[in-house]
């Protein structure tokens, strides 16, 4: 049947003919239908929501049981006109309920209304159904009874501050009514924007009675200050007005930012007049979406055509969101009414001293059954998809409308999984918490502008941003306030004065300001830095200039810029000269440490050139005395390079070449240190470390009103230890007196403050490590203020320029004169750690060379440790080793040119020579005289004689080893 609804003159033919069948028909009908009494309380004499909900509600129980005939049950509506009035919809909910018995309400219309009319359904356990209650508050009541057919307002937060994300606005002002629905959607809306980094600076509330003369201050006072993006949220009959006096006063010029909520939108542009849209041209609107469906094209026409017919007064009306969610209801009331049976109403037993209505109102039999129902309902609506959880519609899209023309005209949508997008099918893939402007189509802002406006202003009423000043005795350099009494006015400079006036010259737009003194009637400081900052977030100032430093405590109530100088926390302390020129002076170019190491590598060095040289070089031989004295010369002697005596060996060269290296290296610098001792001045500071003064329990200083103490504490140093100055001047002369004085003996405040008071003072105090890393001096802006993004790059443009430089040198000098405090202290003596390496390599390349020499050694020499001959032990074997290594290596090539003589004093011929003996040798034993008195005594032993093969002796590791034989035959 409803198929035939696309063409409207049938149709309505159609429902004619059937409404006279069943009038013709109604004794069968009444004997066969369930009559269930349903109220409906609406506000009549509203166009929007009373008469155009009413008719859809009727049209819904038409269209339902036409298509329903073989339903049992059969609403029955009692409507009552509340007349705009909460005690109104009160009262007709009464009555319905005690005296009609009704089973279920739908209205009320406003929220207001709604929250008292929810709270006797609940006690009559009678459904309540709300098409156009939309306040989050309602929420709060949290009774089962109440069924929200219409979507919550909190749902349209996000939209709206998706919209505000995707410009970069960073702050919007509510304008709302002030009533239960007014307030409702704020806490939510304030959440939403504060989780897209935008503040809510000012709520401007506005009462449902307000005149236009009270409209208009209000919107003044808006207009005094920055923002320009608005919120409004409030009834119709007051938003047109409210938008007719933003006109009037030219609040809908190029540069402000209206966004609607989706009731206001609703009720302006579904019913559009040119006399109030004109009014309100280039603002944003939302509310909710709604699929174009043949059906709905199809009841547009029909309500088109009756409601004409019902209301013949009123003329050009047009079927809106809250008629199709009323119609809505109606279809799933009918639906859930039909799984019913009993409809009944248990009455109350009061007593009769009872007579209050409420006392005596009954409740619902099925109350309960009709409320699990209504739940389980769902079906596919004119507004959408239909279905109640936990007694609320499901968040839909929402459509963003811009008011150009006699309408609106969409320029995108959000839905809740895809956020921002032109259009509904998009399948762009995009971060669920980001937002841009290529979201939505292009938007034509008020003052028929579409580049996106910045969504702040400078006030165009003359007023001027109150800047705070620190007000301070000592360095004035930064931040000086005077007052001449005499005019009574008050000049304000210095170079942070001077450094914000640059920033604000190179903005591209004017900002007017004016500086106040943080000062008390009597001219002194009115409190601290801290306190200082803490003005701006209570709203007194508009901004601080000064030297005030980027702290984290601060960071959480107020915003600051980029730094414009450079800063940190460092230690200042006296510095003294150092004339220990004593007559063992000559030691402290070197730490003990480089000494005691030093000595050990020239005696392990000689060693080892010893060792190798040993076997091959006379000059490494001799008598044991001559060894350790030629090892001890020649090491030390590379000192000066005054070595005598050659090497031959290359393991030695290589040794001597690595040695000699770092040998220069340690004399040169030794020689530049000690240089540097004797003949320039030496300055050194009077203390070096941050614990020694907590330990020693010393007296430092800081400057009045800085944050300084709370680091000095944190480090561990006694409060009664802190002492405080206000200039340089007065730290001087803390400093002179000492800290055992009433002085101090150093001083913690910020570089800057340290850098002005060392050009000052340079040749008695130096600036020392460690340095407690700030971020720098700023300037400060309230939370979330526009003006910081747009100083800060500010500040980076004058940086950039020669302008800085310019502002530090008129206030500080160039301070070439002073000498940087680095170069006044005394540099440490050398120490092993700055020559480790090259010892490491010249240790590790004599152990290598060493430990090749040993292993070649011990390999030639591997028949005496074989045990050819069992008698000897291993022990002697090894003793033998050092003979053998003790005395001359006859093949080396230095004794080739040489006779060689046996180890034990008996000639051998050279390898590859012919031999000189025959078939025997004569051996002397050690203390016998000459060979020719052996000869020419007779009572001498005779000589022994051993025969040798020549041949042997041309082999050297035969002749070797013959030696060996022989040497051991004469000691057996």
């Amino acid at each position: 049947m409803r198929k035939n609804l696309s063409n409207p003159v049938p149709s309505f033919f159609f429902f004619l003919s059937l409404k006279f069948f069943f009038v013709a028909m109604g004794v069968a009908q009444d004997t066969t239908s369930i009559p269930v009494n349903v109220g409906v309380v609406l506000d009549l004499d509203d166009v929007l929501y009373g008469n155009i909900g009413l008719s859809c509600i009727n049209m819904a129980l038409s269209d339902f049981y036409a298509s329903h005939s073989d339903y049992k049950t059969r609403l029955v509506l009692t409507t009552i006109d509340s007349k705009r009035d909460v005690v109104g919809a009160a009262a007709a909910a009464l009555d319905l309920i005690k005296n009609v018995e009704v089973q279920a309400i739908i209205g009320p219309t406003s929220s207001m209304q709604a929250k008292f009319v929810i709270e006797l359904g609940e006690k009559a356990q009678v459904p309540i159904i709300s098409f156009s209650a939309s306040s989050p508050s309602l929420t709060s009541i949290r009774s089962p009874y109440f069924f929200r057919a219409t979507q919550n307002d909190s749902t349209q937060v996000n939209a709206i501050t998706a919209l505000v994300q995707a410009f970069g606005w960073r702050a919007a002002v509510p304008i709302y009514i002030d009533n239960e629905y007014g307030e409702g959607i704020i806490p939510y809306l304030t959440e939403a924007l504060q989780a897209v980094d935008a503040r809510v600076p000012y709520q401007s509330v506005i009462s449902p009675s307000a005149t236009d003369d009270q409209i208009v201050k209000e919107l003044y006072k808006l207009m005094t200050m920055q923002t320009r993006v608005f919120i409004v949220h409030m009834y119709q009959s007051l938003g047109t007005r409210l938008f007719a006096k933003a006109k009037e006063i030219g609040m809908m010029s190029e540069g402000y930012v209206w966004i609607m909520t989706d009731g206001l939108t609703a009720d302006l542009l579904s019913t559009p007049n040119y006399s109030v849209t004109d009014t309100m041209q280039g603002v944003l609107g939302i509310k909710p979406h709604v699929p174009r469906t043949k059906e709905l094209k199809d009841f547009r026409v029909r309500w088109k055509r009756k409601f004409q017919q019902d209301n013949p007064d009123i003329i050009d009306a047009e079927l809106n969101i809250y008629g199709l969610w009323a119609y809505d209801a109606a279809t799933a009331l009918a639906f859930a009414v039909e799984k019913m049976e009993n409809f009944g109403f248990q009455k109350v037993n009061v007593s009769s001293n009872s007579s209050t209505d409420l006392a005596t109102i009954g409740v619902s039999l099925n109350g309960p059954n009709l409320l699990q129902a209504l739940s389980n309902t769902s079906f596919k609506g004119l507004s959408g998809d239909y279905l109640f959880v936990d007694g609320k519609l499901q968040a839909s899209a929402f459509r963003i409308v811009n008011v150009n023309g006699n309408g609106g005209r969409t320029v995108g949508f959000w839905t809740p999984t895809k956020r921002l997008v032109q259009t509904l099918n998009s399948t762009t893939t995009k971060s669920m918490n980001s937002s841009s402007v290529s979201d939505i189509s292009t938007v034509i802002w008020p003052g028929d502008n579409t580049a996106a406006p910045k969504g702040w202003e400078i006030p165009s009423n003359g007023k001027k941003l109150k800047i705070g000043v620190p007000v301070k005795d000592g360095f004035s350099q930064f931040v000086s306030v005077t007052r001449d009494p005499i005019s009574n006015t008050t000049t304000v400079k210095g170079y942070s004065i001077d450094v914000f006036e640059a920033v604000v010259g190179s903005l591209p737009y004017a900002l007017p300001y004016e500086y106040i003194p943080f000062a008390n009637p009597d001219g002194g400081t009115a409190g601290n830095y801290d306190s200082l900052v803490y003005q701006v977030y209570l709203q007194k100032y508009d901004a601080v200039v000064g030297d005030t430093t980027i702290v984290f405590n601060r960071s959480l109530y107020v915003d600051f810029t980029l730094p414009y100088t450079e800063s940190g926390v460092s230690m200042i302390v006296p510095i003294i000269e150092n004339n220990n020129k004593n007559a063992w002076v000559f030691l402290r170019p070197l730490t003990w440490d480089l000494w005691v190491t030093s000595f050990c590598f020239f005696i392990f060095i000689g060693f080892v050139v010893w060792v190798l040289e040993h076997r091959i070089n006379e000059d490494f031989r001799g008598p044991p005395s001559h060894h350790i004295g030629t090892s001890f010369w020649f090491s030390f002697s590379t000192m000066i390079f005054a070595q005598r005596e050659r090497v031959v060996n290359n393991l030695s060269r290589v040794v001597l070449i690595i040695w000699c290296f770092v040998v220069l290296i340690l004399t040169q610098s030794y020689t530049a240190s000690l240089t540097s001792l004797l003949t320039v001045q030496r300055l050194q500071p009077k203390v070096t470390d941050v614990n020694e003064l907590i330990k020693k329990g010393e007296y430092v200083g800081y400057q009045e009103g800085s944050f300084v103490p709370g680091i000095l504490l944190e480090l561990g140093f006694d409060k009664s230890k802190l002492v405080m100055y206000n200039s340089a001047e007065k730290c001087d002369e803390l400093f002179s007196k000492g800290s055992g004085n009433g002085g101090i003996a150093a001083a913690f405040d910020e570089a800057p403050y340290m850098k002005l008071f060392l050009s000052k003072y340079c040749s008695k105090y130096t600036m020392i490590d460690p340095t407690f890393k700030m971020a720098g001096f700023a300037f400060v802006f309230p939370k979330g203020s526009p003006l910081v993004p747009d100083v800060s790059r500010a500040i980076l443009n004058v940086t950039e320029e020669d302008k800085m430089k310019q502002i530090a040198d008129a206030w500080f000098g160039k301070q070439s004169s002073c000498p940087d405090s680095s170069t006044l202290i005394s540099s440490n003596s050398l120490s092993l750690k700055s020559f480790g390496g090259l010892f490491l390599i010249a240790g590790i390349a004599s152990l290598s060379a060493l430990l090749i020499f040993i292993v070649k050694f011990v390999y030639q020499e591997r028949r005496v440790l074989s045990p050819d001959d069992p008698r000897a032990s291993m022990w002697r074997r090894i003793q033998n080793l050092f003979i053998i290594f003790n005395e001359r290596d006859l093949t080396a090539h230095a004794f080739r040119k040489n006779e060689v003589n046996d180890r034990s004093g008996i000639n051998l011929p050279y390898v590859g020579e012919p031999s000189p003996l025959a078939n025997s040798v004569h051996t002397e034993f050690p203390g016998d005289p000459p060979s020719s008195e052996y000869d020419s005594t007779p009572n001498r032993q005779e000589s022994q004689e051993f025969v040798i093969d020549i041949d042997q002796l041309n082999n050297p590791f035969e002749e070797r080893r013959a030696a060996f034989d022989i040497a051991c035959r004469l000691q057996n």
